[in-house]
């Protein structure tokens, strides 16, 4: 166990346009790509979830990580 507490951060390594979904699937320990694909999915799928809007505010939000 690690002693340093888990941090949200977009992925440096793992990116496609802002490392968001990588620093997600990093956080929760999921595949990127399968955060991405359900992400757009939901996005597609869902009247109630304004895809783009929430990846903007959390691209702002989300600190970039600083190491690798």
């Amino acid at each position: 166990m690690s002693s340093y507490p888990k941090l949200l951060r977009r992925s440096m390594a793992n990116r496609q346009i802002a490392g968001v979904c990588g620093g997600l699937a990093d956080y929760f320990g999921l595949d990127a790509t399968a955060v991405r694909v359900g992400y757009v999915l939901l996005s597609l799928f869902s009247a109630a979830f304004p895809g783009m809007l929430v990846y903007v505010v959390l691209w702002i939000l989300i600190p970039e990580r600083e190491y690798y």
